[in-house]
């Protein structure tokens, strides 16, 4: 795709096209803007509200003030409470934190994935089944 086409594809879309998008060489805008377009806007398996919200989760412990902002301004544009927009930040500092404390722990990892297993499976029986 040109160009131009793609210009007039993400203002079709978005209502204008981005400076941040103007600045990129054909080459690259060709590349992203379809990857773009599936991941934030098209239907799939899990639905892009959804994504938008762990897009906000992953943006916020990477702490890129760009992406936090563009994906806090999608998840409200596609219907996303404060709760779940609260809910999704709450999570990304709860495996943040998790990840810090386990990885200084150390502990064996075979042990670790072994154990993870098991509760996995537990989660998997009905809630009367459990032990």
């Amino acid at each position: 795709m040109k160009r131009e086409e793609i210009f007039q594809e993400v203002k079709n879309m978005f209502g204008l096209v981005p400076s941040f998008l103007q600045q990129m060489p054909e080459e690259t805008l060709a590349l992203e803007w379809p990857m773009m377009k599936r991941q934030a806007m098209a239907e799939g398996p899990i639905p892009p509200k959804y994504r938008v919200l762990m897009g906000l989760a992953v943006a916020s412990s990477m702490k890129c003030t760009y992406c936090i902002f563009h994906q806090k301004e999608f998840a409200k544009a596609l219907g996303a409470s404060e709760e779940e927009i609260e809910q999704s930040l709450e999570y990304a500092k709860y495996i943040a934190g998790w990840s810090a404390y386990i990885s200084g722990l150390q502990p064996d990892v075979e042990q670790f994935k072994d154990e993870v297993r098991q509760v996995a499976r537990q989660l998997r029986q009905p809630v009367g089944a459990r032990r």
